[in-house]
């Protein structure tokens, strides 16, 4: 299964894009400021330029894991129909523990990506929502999916 997240509104504080799910439509995401970051950047030029908890993950192709349980996640009872197994991206250069989650600004991204619906300037809403036909869709496929972020 394949992701494309396509970047189409840069602001000074949020990154509001469109997902896709195999080539069609499936909602709209929020992220942090995106910084120009791009996957063949070494991890220790990201890490020195980006500014912790507000910037989105770089540009690029990654591996997407349903089978790791998200310490910070699995005790809020949202996340309950899932044990707080969050998607998660493999091998981000520069970060750790980048999910696909549940919110609506972007002071619930902490580099994470959102999903939603973006019907308000800045937010995505019905993320819960969102999210959960989401996860039901990577189940289908679970061992293979990945997400290209352009």
């Amino acid at each position: 299964m394949e992701l494309l997240l396509r970047r189409i509104a840069r602001r000074d504080t949020y990154t509001i894009g469109k997902l896709y799910i195999d080539g069609k439509y499936f909602c709209d995401t929020l992220e942090d400021c995106d910084r120009g970051f791009r996957q063949d950047m070494p991890a220790s030029v990201i890490r020195a330029k980006k500014r912790q908890g507000i910037t989105a993950i770089p540009i690029g192709r990654y591996k997407v894991t349903m089978g790791v349980q998200s310490p910070r996640f699995s005790k809020r009872a949202i996340y309950a129909f899932c044990d707080g197994y969050l998607p998660r991206l493999i091998n981000v250069p520069g970060y750790e523990g980048v999910l696909i989650h549940i919110g609506n600004t972007a002071k619930d991204t902490d580099g994470c990506i959102l999903v939603g619906r973006n019907t308000q300037v800045g937010k995505v809403l019905e993320s819960r929502k969102t999210f959960i036909q989401l996860y039901d869709r990577l189940l289908e496929d679970k061992k293979n999916v990945y997400i290209k972020i352009e």
